[in-house]
């Protein structure tokens, strides 16, 4: 089980604060099955940072662990 959690605009475009999944074993196959589960994401998610389990994912390759937390960042402005 995946716990993923939304941060800012992605929560807001994804209508939750956190949910969890089964399945998806890599960051490609994770941003697909959210994508999907929630459209509204469509247009948040290709901008958004993926950290798994606490490390950015930068690589759609990347693996995603049984009971790995997901937090999904969009761009913030700022400094």
């Amino acid at each position: 089980m995946i716990t993923v959690r939304y941060f800012a605009g992605a929560r807001e475009a994804a209508g939750v604060t956190t949910e969890q999944l089964v399945g998806p074993t890599s960051v490609a196959a994770l941003r697909g099955a959210l994508a999907e589960a929630r459209p509204g994401l469509g247009e948040v998610l290709p901008r958004c940072s993926l950290l798994v389990a606490g490390a950015r994912a930068t690589s759609d390759d990347a693996l995603v662990p049984d009971d790995a937390t997901v937090d999904v960042l969009p761009p913030f402005a700022g400094g």
